[in-house]
C-alpha cells in the first residue's frame, strides 16, 4: 500500500468515526453497557481494517462504518420505547447488597468476588461493607451505593425541622414512557388504583401523558409529563 493511500485511509477513516461519534449519542462513550461494548468493538475493527487494509475497498469500509451505526442507533431507538428490549439488549441493576446483608446468588450471577465488591465500594468513598444498606450493580459495571442512615452525609434537607419519613430504602419507578410497572407496584405493597389517585390529583387523565413516574422515600409521587415546555 503506497504512503498516500495509506493517508488516505486514514483521513477517511477518522472523519467517519468523528462524524458517527457525533450522531451516537454520549452513552456510547459515558455508559458502556454490553450492546455499547460490542457496538464500539465492531465500529473499530472496521475502521481499522479501512485504514490498513488494502484489500478492503474505502467504499465498502464507509457503507460498513455507516451500517453499524444506524444499526446502533436502531436498537438505542428501541432500548427508548420498549423496557423489555431494554432488559435484553442492556440488562438490569442488580442487588449485591440488600439492607446490610450481601447477597451471595446475586454476586455469583455478576461474577463479582470479595475483592471486586470491596474495590468497587472504595470507588464510592466506602471502606467497609457494614456501611453499606443497599449497593446496585449497574449494567456500566459500576457499582451505586447508598449508606447506613447513620453513616450518611448530613445535608441541608437533613437539618429541616420537620422530616418526612421514610417508607421506603430507595426510590422506585412505577411508570416509564407511559407503561405502569406492576412488579414495582406489587413490591411496594401499591396497587394501580393508588397510582391513577396520584395521577388524578395532579390532572393528570391518561398514562399517555406520563413519561416517568417514582414513588420516594417518603411515599410520595413523582411525575415527569412528555413533551415539557423548554424554557431558555
Amino acid at each position: 500500500m503506497a504512503l498516500s493511500e495509506l493517508l488516505i485511509r486514514l483521513i477517511i477513516a477518522y472523519i467517519v468515526l468523528f462524524v458517527l461519534t457525533r450522531i451516537m449519542s454520549r452513552k456510547e462513550i459515558s455508559q458502556m453497557t454490553f450492546f455499547n461494548f460490542a457496538s464500539a468493538i465492531a465500529i473499530g475493527s472496521i475502521a481499522a481494517t479501512l485504514a490498513t487494509n488494502s484489500n478492503f475497498s474505502i467504499r465498502n469500509g464507509v457503507i460498513a462504518l455507516a451500517g453499524w451505526g444506524a444499526f446502533t442507533l436502531i436498537f438505542g431507538y428501541i432500548d427508548i420505547k420498549s423496557k423489555k428490549a431494554r432488559k435484553l439488549t442492556t440488562g438490569e441493576p442488580i442487588i449485591v447488597i440488600k439492607e446490610g446483608n450481601i447477597m451471595e446468588d446475586a454476586l455469583r450471577n455478576t461474577r463479582l468476588d470479595m475483592d471486586s465488591l470491596n474495590s468497587l465500594l472504595r470507588d464510592s468513598s466506602v471502606f467497609s461493607v457494614k456501611d453499606v444498606d443497599y449497593a446496585f450493580f449497574e449494567t456500566s459495571g459500576k457499582l451505586s451505593v447508598m449508606k447506613k442512615h447513620e453513616k450518611q452525609v448530613i445535608t441541608k434537607g437533613d437539618l429541616s425541622i420537620l422530616k418526612n419519613i421514610s417508607l421506603y430504602p430507595t426510590s422506585t419507578e412505577v411508570i416509564s414512557d407511559g407503561i405502569i410497572n406492576t412488579n414495582n407496584l406489587s413490591r411496594l405493597n401499591l396497587n394501580e388504583e393508588w397510582l391513577q389517585q396520584q395521577l388524578d390529583q395532579e390532572g393528570i387523565q391518561d398514562l399517555s401523558e406520563v413519561f416517568y413516574g417514582e414513588v420516594q422515600q417518603d411515599g410520595t409521587l413523582y411525575i415527569d409529563k412528555k413533551d415539557d415546555d423548554l424554557k431558555s
